[in-house]
């Protein structure tokens, strides 16, 4: 991805696929999870539309290398349920690349620093 700043297309095409992903992983996805609960946080559309770059929030953390690992291995079926949803509005669905958010763990850990 480049630089650049992001198109107003790029902008309302994330917004409906992190829309899309947070509905897919609650219903859809939820036995992949291992129990965790998993929140979209943020997507970041490439400016040809075809690559996602999904950003997951996973509550526990320390679970989050069985829960990306298993979304990993199961891309192809959260891409499927993706493009049921959106195929009168996208052409091409993207591919999806999932990366962890850990924001919630940084603050959590600053956090416990203060209060020290």
């Amino acid at each position: 991805m480049s630089n650049q700043p992001e198109t107003t297309r790029q902008q309302k095409i994330a917004r409906q696929i992190q829309r899309d992903m947070g509905d897919i992983l609650r219903r859809e996805a939820a036995g992949l999870l291992h129990g965790a609960m998993v929140s979209c946080t943020l997507v970041r559309m490439s400016p040809d539309l075809s690559l996602a770059k999904v950003y997951l929030s996973i509550f526990p953390f320390d679970k989050h290398p069985e829960v990306m690992n298993s979304i990993n291995e199961n891309n192809w079926m959260i891409r499927k349920a993706l493009g049921t949803r959106v195929k009168h509005q996208l052409r091409h669905v993207p591919e999806l690349a999932f990366y962890v958010d850990d924001s919630l763990e940084y603050i959590s850990s600053i956090d416990k620093l203060l209060k020290q």
